[in-house]
């Protein structure tokens, strides 16, 4: 790069996560960020946490919503190193944990504070568009949520899908209550350690479904109440057993075809099940005589309004939650971190620190 007069002028270069093709990620090198506009920050990514959406982008999937090579990455959080000339909030050296879509921040929803109902299509980072495994980004200022004191970027980097999405499915949409009994699928993924301690945290009674020993002694140091291993007996017979044919108030469900009819079968009359996924397909087959019958609510759940990112991160903070972390990896085993999240081999999160 050369300046008006003819002198080189020095490009600084940082490192990334691209992919460029179905499971084929390389580490490549970017021109660093200009600094930012004035309503931006510059971030330092610092922790970036594995998610089922980096597995899906690694396999292939929306290629034709975007074009390659794009940067990996949808969950992260890091340090502001850089504050545009509108930026009254945030400094440099906040901890900073960042919103998972580039949302507009001008439609009703923005307004409203329902960040994930943004009319703004196609603007998830990491799927859509450039995502957060790089060292540095600049962000609208507005989706960067400062950590409290305390936090450190790899908690932060939890909050905005791995907290943040369970705070919006237990309490804005199944409004979960001290006294009920929850089932939570798959305790051992990310969002099902999450659900474990933020559920217990608000005096829930929690059933947990695990696939081995291992992990179900695992979750029952998280607090879970029950724990169910489906590959030895089926969980909704347990379920009714355990509530006394009652079945639970709540069923936070992730996982798909392989567990709804089971899922619903374990509700209690007036019972709610939400889901934010559907990791073992997409086509479900659903008993309307017990919908109705029952009465019971399938309440969908995409994403999560920043307050929820804010909200989770104060109850790490108060030690109300404490993260659960399978492992922390570098940048260069990033596929390696993928490949173990896409067969289940994991308890918690993997982390990325850059």
């Amino acid at each position: 790069m050369y300046g008006s007069e003819g002198v080189r002028m020095r490009t600084t270069t940082m490192r990334a996560a691209e992919l460029r093709g179905q499971r084929h990620v390389v580490i490549a090198t970017r021109d660093d960020p200009p600094a930012p506009a004035a309503d931006e920050v510059k971030v330092r990514i610092r922790a970036v946490a594995l998610n089922h959406i980096d597995v899906w982008s690694w396999r292939g999937m929306a290629f034709a919503k975007r074009e390659l090579p794009i940067v990996l990455g949808a969950e992260a959080a890091g340090e502001v190193i850089a504050v545009g000339d509108e930026v009254e909030d945030l400094f440099v050296g906040d901890v900073v944990a960042l919103y998972g879509a580039k949302t507009c921040g001008t439609c009703p929803a923005c307004r409203e504070g329902r960040d994930n109902f943004c009319t703004q299509a196609d603007s998830m980072y990491g799927f859509h568009i450039d995502g957060f495994l790089r060292e540095r980004v600049n962000v609208p200022a507005r989706i960067a949520v400062k950590a409290p004191k305390g936090i450190n970027a790899t908690a932060a980097a939890l909050a905005p899908v791995t907290f943040g999405t369970v705070e919006h499915m237990l309490f804005d949409n199944a409004r979960l209550q001290a006294g009920e009994t929850i089932l939570v699928h798959a305790g051992g993924s990310g969002i099902g350690t999450a659900a474990i301690h933020l559920a217990k945290a608000a005096g829930a009674t929690v059933i947990t479904t695990v696939g081995s020993a291992e992990k179900a002694e695992r979750a029952r140091t998280l607090g879970a109440d029950h724990i169910i291993n489906y590959r030895e007996e089926r969980f909704e017979g347990r379920v009714r057993k355990l509530t006394q044919r009652r079945g639970v108030d709540v069923v936070f469900e992730h996982v798909g075809p392989e567990t709804w009819e089971g899922s619903i079968l374990s509700l209690a009359r007036g019972g709610r099940l939400v889901t934010c996924g559907s990791t073992t397909g997409v086509a479900a087959q659903t008993n309307l005589y017990l919908l109705f019958q029952r009465q019971l609510r399938l309440i969908g759940s995409f994403g999560c309004r920043m307050s929820n990112m804010k909200s989770a991160m104060e109850k790490m903070a108060a030690k109300l939650v404490n993260p659960t972390i399978d492992s922390v990896i570098r940048l260069d085993d990033l596929e390696a971190g993928l490949a173990r999240l896409e067969a289940r081999d994991v308890f918690g999160k993997i982390v990325v620190t850059l």
